[in-house]
């Protein structure tokens, strides 16, 4: 053969091999006990399967929302995490726990689309006697360790006048549950998106109460009232009032335009299987769009304008 077609017939051999090129991403989650690394787990299983294999997603647990968006700052390739916008809007203002970190460290994050949203559950056990959050002095509760939901447990404390009165106890949330059946707490919070699968662990193996929150109460927390319908839970016979904050599924601008778009594609075709997976993707659509504060990564606009979505101007 000659040396030309050697080289032309190496050159398409080439061209085959990258167009059947896997891309790997890493999903960058949240602690293994969260409904959070459930949805990770779903969407993962839902993308791979949708793209054909194509897109091939490893997940990743989490120490909690924070550290996601800190990672950013060494992380390359396809990178994919979940967060609440508000961490990535502190981050980029150097607020709070990022005023030590540089804007331009986050400068590259781009929005794909939103999952599920956070919802706080205070739950108690039945033979601990709290009934209200005031009934909560003197008494332990495992908020968890460096995760938004422990943050937001410790705050809520704070706000209600318990401060320095409720036994806070920052342990691993995995177990939370054993703990709570043999007594050792009265109670723990958890920030997964309902129904959560350790509240549903929880309600499974003892009696439980969620504690509800009054309108006074949701307003101090500055955050958006949810509703749990009576009956997510066993043994829970009426409605629960709490708090909700939106969480969605960011990458960064070192992904390819083409990878972002397969991504966001995979994931909204996935959705009707995912609704059938879980109740809480049902919630979901892409009117979700607007509790981004950061720009859509162009694969991810590309794929909205192809369905002709409606996305609001600040995120193009």
């Amino acid at each position: 053969m000659k040396l030309g077609n050697i080289l032309l017939v190496g050159a398409i051999g080439a061209m085959v091999l990258n167009l059947n090129a896997s891309e790997r991403i890493t999903y960058k989650s949240a602690k293994s006990s969260s409904s959070y690394y459930q949805m990770a787990v779903q969407v993962g299983e839902n993308i791979a399967k949708k793209s054909n294999n194509n897109l091939k997603i490893t997940i990743e647990e989490s120490q909690g929302s924070v550290k996601n968006v800190k990672e950013v700052k060494k992380r390359e390739g396809n990178y994919v995490f979940t967060t609440p916008p508000v961490l990535v809007k502190l981050a980029l203002a150097q607020k709070a726990m990022f005023k030590k970190d540089k804007a331009e460290d986050y400068s590259k994050i781009r929005s794909l689309f939103p999952i599920p949203y956070l919802t706080m559950h205070m739950v108690v056990s039945e033979k601990s006697g709290i009934n209200t959050f005031s009934d909560l002095k003197g008494k332990s509760l495992l908020i968890g360790k460096g995760s938004f939901g422990a943050k937001e447990a410790k705050k809520y404390v704070d706000l209600f006048g318990l401060k320095g009165e409720v036994n806070l106890i920052g342990a691993e949330l995995s177990g939370a549950v054993a703990a709570l059946k043999n007594g050792q707490i009265d109670g723990f919070a958890t920030s997964g998106s309902y129904p959560a699968p350790n509240v549903i662990e929880a309600a499974a193996s003892s009696k439980i109460k969620i504690l509800s929150m009054s309108d006074e109460q949701i307003a101090k927390t500055k955050r958006d009232k949810l509703i749990i319908p009576a009956g997510t839970y066993a043994g829970i016979d009426e409605d629960i009032s709490t708090t909700t904050l939106p969480v969605g599924v960011y990458t960064t601008t070192t992904m390819s335009e083409e990878t972002a778009y397969k991504f966001t594609k995979a994931f909204w075709e996935s959705k009707p299987n995912l609704e059938k997976q879980s109740v809480w993707w049902k919630a979901i659509t892409t009117k979700n769009l607007n509790m981004f504060n950061v720009k859509l990564h162009k694969g991810a606009l590309k794929y909205y304008n192809e369905i002709k979505a409606n996305v609001p101007e600040k995120l193009k």
